[in-house]
C-alpha cells in the first residue's frame, strides 16, 4: 500500500509544481513572508519524496543483483544499499541547508567523541527531523549505522526497504520481549565501524506526553518518579532496549547525542513559521567509556536516568 502511495504522491507533487508553487508564493506574500517559507518547505518535501521514490525503484534492482534476495547480507549488497542511503541523507541535508537554512554545527571536540567503534549511541528525540541526526554524523565518519526505529516509520517505504536491509529493526511499542530479541539479533553482528543508535525515550517529546508517562512511572516506582521529576524538556527514558545493546555488544562505549534547535519543529507548520532558520542546529556528543557504565541492570537503569537528567539540565541552559 505504501509503495504505490509514495510513487503516486511523488508524481502528483512534481506534475502539480507549476500550479502549486505560484500558490505557495502568493500565500507567503499575502502574509508578508518575503523569504517565501511555504515555497521553500514545498521544494524540500519534493526532494524528500523524490529520494524515497528513487529508493523504491532501486530496491528491487538491488534485490535482483543480490541473487533474488538470497545474498542481501553480502558485502557487495550491503555496500550498494549503504551508498544509496548515504546519497539520500546527504542530499536531504544539502537541501535542508539551501532551502530551510538548517545548518548543523558540531564542534571538533564533540566530533572527536564519536569514534572509535563499535559504539552504542543514545540520543534525545524531540523532532521528526532528529531521527536521522545520529546516523548522519556516523555515516559522515564512514560507519555502518544500525538503528532501533519506531515501527510507525514502516509507513515510509524507503525506510522499510533500505534501512531494514541494512540491519536496522523496527520496534512496535507494545511488544517488549519480541522487541528486545530483535535488538539483540541486530546487535549480534558488530564490527569496529558499526554504530548502534537508539532513542531511549521511544517517542517524540511533548509536555503532555511527559506528564502522562511520569504518572505511569509514579504508579510503578515513586522513588524513580521523584528522581525524574526534574525533567523539563525530555521524556523518562526506557532502559530495556539500551540494556539489550549493552549486553550484546559488551565492548562498546556509549555516546550521548544532544542537540539544540530541532525541538522547535514538531510539525511542518512550526517549520514554516521560522524558515529560513537563522540559528544553527548545535549538536553535542559525549563519550562514556564502557568501564564507567555499571554492570548490574538496576544500576544501568539508574545510570540512564541520571544521564538523561544531566542532558536535560545542560540543554535547559543558554547556549554557550
Amino acid at each position: 500500500m505504501t509503495i504505490p502511495t509514495m510513487l503516486g504522491v511523488t508524481a502528483v507533487a512534481f506534475l502539480a509544481l507549476p500550479l502549486l508553487m505560484p500558490v505557495a508564493i502568493i500565500a507567503d506574500l499575502v502574509r508578508l513572508r518575503f523569504r517565501l517559507p511555504t515555497a521553500r518547505v514545498y521544494l524540500f518535501l519534493l526532494q524528500y519524496v523524490f529520494n524515497d521514490s528513487a529508493e523504491i525503484v532501486l530496491a528491487p534492482v538491488y534485490w535482483l543483483m543480490a541473487g533474488a534476495g538470497t545474498r542481501l547480507d553480502t558485502i557487495a549488497s550491503i555496500d550498494r544499499h549503504q551508498r544509496l542511503q548515504w546519497w539520500s541523507v546527504r542530499l536531504l541535508v544539502k537541501r535542508a541547508e539551501q532551502l530551510l537554512g538548517m545548518r548543523i554545527d558540531v564542534r571538533d571536540e564533540d566530533r572527536a567523541a564519536l569514534t572509535p567503534g563499535p559504539v552504542i549511541v543514545i540520543s534525545r528525540h524531540a523532532s521528526l527531523f532528529d531521527a536521522s541526526l545520529p546516523g548522519l554524523l556516523y555515516q559522515a565518519e564512514g560507519y555502518s549505522v544500525r538503528g532501533v526505529i519506531m515501527a510507525e516509520l514502516l509507513a515510509d517505504p524507503g525506510f522499510d526497504l533500505i534501512y531494514g536491509r541494512l540491519g536496522s529493526v523496527f520496534i512496535p511499542r507494545d511488544r517488549g520481549p519480541e522487541a528486545l530479541a530483535e535488538i539483540e539479533r541486530m546487535a549480534s553482528v558488530a564490527t569496529d565501524d558499526t554504530a548502534f543508535v537508539i532513542f531511549p525515550e521511544g517517542r517524540l517529546f511533548h509536555p503532555k506526553v511527559r506528564d502522562r508517562l511520569m504518572a505511569r512511572v509514579e504508579e510503578v516506582d515513586s522513588a524513580r518518579a521523584e528522581r525524574l521529576s526534574a525533567l523539563t524538556g525530555m521524556l523518562p527514558p526506557k532502559a530495556g532496549g539500551f540494556q539489550a545493546l549493552l549486553a550484546t555488544v559488551p565492548d562498546a562505549d556509549v555516546v550521548i547525542i544532544g542537540h539544540r534547535g530541532l525541538d522547535r519543529f514538531k510539525k511542518l507548520a512550526d517549520l514554516i513559521e521560522v524558515v529560513p532558520v537563522r540559528e544553527p542546529i548545535r549538536v553535542t556528543a559525549r563519550r562514556i567509556t564502557r568501564t564507567d557504565i555499571p554492570v548490574d541492570p538496576e544500576d544501568q537503569a539508574r545510570w540512564l536516568d541520571e544521564t538523561w537528567l544531566q542532558l536535560d539540565a545542560e540543554l535547559a541552559q543558554p547556549a554557550g
